[in-house]
């Protein structure tokens, strides 16, 4: 039977007072709003209605400069590049910038680093090669913004470099025609008038990369005309910008939220061949994507590319305009997922022995070995840190250097963490919760002593139980598709905009049994004297056969649609025997 060992935090009650103003809005909705600190007339109505307005571009730092500089090249034909990232953020980034600059007539190529091979961020070789090719100005994606001693070499290679990055900026900036990241803290980037004008800094890479499209496009007048006589506006655009920001688990709020959520509507439509096929080899219809649909179906597929062969296959996949092709890439990457799944579980098997060691002495995890592969440890890092609730970096040892990946809980800055060890690494970036670095072997155990000793100093008194924020507690005969219809008002749904999480409690069980491959999940039957609902707990399917004919559960509601059929079901989050008060609080 599952212990009580994760956190159950029930949020207070909205006053009743609360609840009278707003009467066309479902009690519960409002609950969930007052949670997220939604509480005025109008910020729940901009909320319901999208997020906030569009904001403009040209407040972005070193926007105009970098505008000026592109808008040179295209008149003097000056050859660009467009220099991405291996993931769907820079993937998706790189089509956005490379699509854009071509519709104003540029001629631009994309550079794309092999993970393995290359690995993250600028590199030298990479730049003389677009040098030697005649290139002029290289425009980074999703990567760049800690690159001073390679922009500072394109320099003397005759390159003009513009920045555009979302990740953490170091104390000095590189040395490129424009640095657009709107984490920047210096007096230039954070002067009244910007922060004012644009006060979200929270966009992942393709957002970045969207705004300077917008500036561009506008400078333009946003009339540019293709060989093909295609017209490309803003809104062509902004299917990749909700691929990108879901995917990089940006926050969905802000302006994060209405790019998302308008992305989502030309998602839908699947105008790009690259989409159509790619949702056809996942059995997606079109009106089915949304942001859960992206971040467990349509991202981890773009992401095999780069992950066990080369990105490229899924840049080619969301460029590529003849559907015969698209289908032959899309094909191809649901190859490549099916193989990274598999050796995301035989990895995340062995980092378990490694970690299990050493569980009850340490509060950071590392795990290091030569046959760990570069593409999947970020993702083994993510599996490690759900078990353990402990930050962990996994690595794979290479002859003379060895790159890793790290993810965090939110009580542990990881990326401030490597910051203080500088003195180690060869590069390294990357936000609160991920990041990743290259270290040379000789300093491999140096690296693990001081993280470990770093996370010990900040945890040492911490509980490290993963908390489960419940929204309300409900019962199951309150559950309606009146309720579901209303609470989607609230999508999209993702990271810092999370589902809303309900409490049914003294459930009773009618059926548990282990489903999917392997059985790694568990199906549940559910009836509290009135309602019967169907119930799917991911990667809990150890529990089938175990669990009490009562329980309490923590879930999420979704629809379930099977041979075109649609029904809601609960997505288990947690589950635990009637009446277990232990690590539950309310209020």
């Amino acid at each position: 039977m599952p212990k009580c060992n994760k956190h159950w935090q029930i949020a207070p009650s909205v006053p009743p007072s609360h609840v009278k103003q707003f009467p066309d809005l479902h009690p519960i909705t409002i609950q969930v709003l007052y949670n997220r600190g939604i509480v005025k007339a109008a910020d729940v109505a901009a909320f319901l209605d999208g997020g906030p307005g569009e904001l403009n571009p040209f407040a972005l730092p070193d926007v105009t400069a970098a505008v000026t500089r592109l808008r040179r090249a295209l008149r003097a034909r000056e050859p660009m590049a467009i220099y991405g990232d291996f993931d769907a953020d820079g993937v998706t980034a790189t089509v956005l910038l490379v699509q854009t600059l071509r519709a104003l007539g540029g001629e631009v190529i994309p550079y794309i680093p092999h993970r393995v091979d290359e690995g993250y961020g600028l590199h030298t070789s990479a730049l003389e090669q677009l040098a030697h090719e005649g290139v002029r100005v290289v425009v980074t994606v999703d990567c760049g913004v800690r690159s001073v001693g390679e922009i500072e070499y394109a320099n003397s290679l005759g390159l003009d470099v513009i920045v555009t990055d979302h990740h953490s900026v170091p104390s000095e900036l590189p040395p490129a025609v424009a640095v657009i990241d709107l984490k920047r803290t210096d007096p230039a980037a954070t002067k009244a008038s910007t922060r004012l004008q644009f006060p979200f800094d929270q966009l992942a890479g393709v957002g970045v990369a969207f705004k300077l499209a917008q500036a561009l496009l506008r400078s333009h007048g946003q009339t540019p005309v293709t060989d093909e006589n295609v017209r490309l506006t803003e809104a062509d655009l902004l299917d990749l910008v909700a691929l990108g920001s879901v995917a990089d688990m940006v926050p969905l709020l802000g302006e994060n939220r209405s790019l998302v959520s308008q992305g989502l509507t030309r998602l839908n439509r699947m105008e790009r061949p690259g989409i159509e096929a790619l949702c056809r080899q996942a059995g997606i219809k079109p009106g089915q994507v949304d942001a859960s649909t992206i971040n467990y179906t349509l991202a981890p597929r773009l992401n095999a590319a780069g992950r066990i062969d080369h990105a490229k296959l899924a840049y080619q996949l969301l460029e590529t305009r003849y559907p015969a092709e698209a289908q032959r890439l899309a094909a191809e990457l649901n190859r490549l997922n099916q193989e990274r799944q598999q050796i995301t579980h035989e990895t995340q098997a062995r980092v378990r022995e490694f970690v299990m060691r050493d569980l009850d002495e340490t509060c950071l995890l590392f795990a290091a070995a030569p046959d760990f592969q570069a593409g999947i440890v970020g993702l083994v890092a993510s599996r490690i840190v759900d078990e353990f609730y402990r930050p962990a970096v996994v690595v794979e040892m290479g002859p003379e250097f060895s790159r890793g990946s790290a993810r965090s809980i939110p009580e542990f800055h990881i990326t401030e963490a490597l910051d203080q060890c500088t003195d180690l690494l060869v590069r390294y970036g990357g936000h609160a919760a991920a990041a990743g670095f290259t270290v040379s072997n000789d300093q491999l155990d140096s690296l693990e002593a001081r993280l470990c000793q770093i996370a010990t100093e900040q945890l040492v008194e911490v509980e490290l139980t993963p908390v489960l924020n419940v929204d309300v507690e409900i019962e199951l005969a309150q559950i309606s598709w009146t309720l579901k219809e209303e609470l989607d008002r609230l999508e999209p749904c993702g990271y810092a905009n999370p589902s809303p999480l309900f409490l049914s409690r003294d459930v009773r069980l009618q059926n548990q049994r282990a489903v999917g491959r392997d059985g790694r999940h568990l199906k549940l039957a559910l009836y509290d004297g009135r309602v019967s609902w169907d119930a799917i707990a991911f990667r809990q399917g150890e529990w089938a056969g175990k669990l009490p004919d009562r329980v309490d559960l923590v879930y999420h509601l979704e629809v379930n649609e099977w041979n075109e059929r649609k029904s809601l079901q609960l997505n288990v989050q947690d589950v635990r025997p009637a009446g277990c008060d232990e690590n539950l609080t309310t209020g």
